[in-house]
């Protein structure tokens, strides 16, 4: 029942919602994954804000941020919270890519998934969504990172285990959902999360998935 549930509310968020032009645009896994470290707790407007004034200072290959002024890279990243830890983190990844990998990120297009993850996440600084963020988005390999919204979303709807870390709840969503559909399932979670579901004061009564949902209020 939870998966044919699951279906239907996935079903009503793709008619809701629009997916992202950018969903769809090509970037390769070393500029997702650096995009990626540069949100990690801050809004995405920022984060794309910070990206742009990045690239406005270096191309965002191993090669220019490896050799990169580290103050530079702050000055670019102000905006980002943490942004003195995730400039020096940058610029040790692209050191390390250049070093162990050839300048390139690309074996996560045919390594097999799980080396690829564990390969990943080998790098200071990557956890498990920023892995299968790159893993999804840049290689589409079949995975859904769990981000704050999808946890919470997830967990409000029924989806998930209430208490479930990180593994659970994306293996828990996975086997909720057809493959081809974890990308969808990733950023429409992720939409209902900031426009209805949201962390404090949820917009029950407007949300288009409501009456599926045990959390309404």
């Amino acid at each position: 029942m939870t998966k044919t549930r699951a279906n239907k509310i996935l079903a009503i968020l793709k008619s809701v919602f629009s997916m992202p032009s950018w969903v769809s645009s090509a970037r390769n896994p070393f500029q997702t994954l650096i995009v990626t470290i540069i949100s990690q707790n801050m809004t995405s407007k920022n984060a794309g804000e910070a990206f742009g004034k990045l690239s406005e200072k270096y191309q965002i290959t191993p090669e220019a941020l490896a050799n990169a002024d580290v103050k530079k890279i702050e000055e670019a990243l102000r905006i980002a919270g943490l942004y003195r830890n995730k400039a020096k983190t940058i610029v040790k990844i692209s050191r390390i890519v250049l070093r162990e990998f050839d300048g390139s990120l690309d074996f996560v297009y045919s390594m097999p998934f799980e080396e690829a993850r564990k390969t990943l996440m080998s790098l200071p600084g990557v956890g498990p969504k920023t892995t299968d963020v790159v893993l999804l988005f840049s290689a589409r390999k079949h995975t859904i990172p769990v981000d704050t919204h999808v946890n919470r979303v997830s967990k409000r709807l029924g989806l998930t285990p209430e208490k479930g870390g990180y593994e659970e709840v994306r293996m828990s969503l996975q086997s909720l959902f057809a493959p081809e559909d974890y990308l969808a399932v990733h950023v429409l979670l992720i939409a209902l999360g900031r426009r209805y579901c949201r962390a404090l004061n949820p917009i029950c009564i407007q949300c288009s998935v409501g009456e599926l949902c045990p959390s309404k209020r």
